[in-house]
């Protein structure tokens, strides 16, 4: 069962209310959105949720692992056949445990591809 964590105002304060691995896993994949073009982080949900034409990627920090997703994700499986399919619009998401480590580089280019495919097909929460 998730453990409901105390709501925060900013992804800043997201990433200072954890600690150990999973911080430095949230920390990682925050940079990796920087460095791929900075989309609109907000706290929605609970979590880290970045926006460009609509919501792009969430970053969730649970007990046991770091769930890193997309909206568009079902079409970033070319570049990352380990994002497993599941939930509404075309969501797609991997996971990230203790003992994991970010590829920035794949992150990143997830990230732009992802912003590129709601740029082009627009906000995935939109019927087309």
């Amino acid at each position: 069962m998730m453990r409901k964590e105390v709501p925060v105002e900013s992804p800043e304060a997201y990433v200072a209310a954890l600690s150990g691995w999973r911080r430095d896993i949230v920390e990682a994949l925050r940079t990796a959105a920087r460095a791929a073009g900075d989309p609109d982080a907000r706290i929605k949900w609970g979590h880290i949720v970045c926006f460009s034409n609509g919501p792009v990627l969430l970053i969730r920090a649970e007990e046991a692992r770091v769930l890193f997703g997309f909206w568009r994700g079902k079409r970033l499986r070319g570049t990352e056949p380990g994002l497993k399919a599941g939930g509404k619009y075309e969501l797609a998401t991997m996971e990230y445990r203790e003992s994991d480590t970010v590829d920035t580089a794949l992150a990143e280019k997830l990230i732009r591809e992802a912003v590129r495919l709601n740029a082009e097909l627009g906000d995935p929460t939109k019927g087309s």
